[in-house]
């Protein structure tokens, strides 16, 4: 099996959330994008603040990481942008072979 991944991030817009999440597909770094208003609580810069936000969690693969995070950066308005990469350690062969098929070549 392929290292399937979720990459997620967080913005302050969810305009910002929709162009993420359009450019990683177009550019197929991810085969799908979902994206989730939140809330978090957060420590920044000594404060505990309270903010909605859109969370976005990408489909993809492993060797695609450090390209996504490139993008994300280059778009977030966040000085500190969120990226975290999480194992998907099992899945439906359907969707996974769907999923491959979606992402760029290696």
């Amino acid at each position: 099996m392929e290292n399937y991944v979720q990459v997620s991030t967080t913005v302050d817009r969810e305009e910002d959330a929709e162009k993420i999440a359009r450019v990683l597909v177009e550019q197929r770094l991810a085969g799908c994008v979902q994206i989730s208003p939140i809330t978090s609580i957060y420590r920044w810069q000594g404060n505990v603040e309270t903010a909605r936000e859109w969370r976005l969690c990408a489909k993809t693969r492993e060797d695609l990481c450090e390209a996504a995070d490139r993008v994300i950066a280059s778009l977030s308005s966040y000085s500190v942008p969120e990226v975290i990469v999480t194992p998907i350690i099992a899945g439906s062969e359907s969707y996974l072979a769907w999923l491959d098929g979606e992402l760029a070549g290696k």
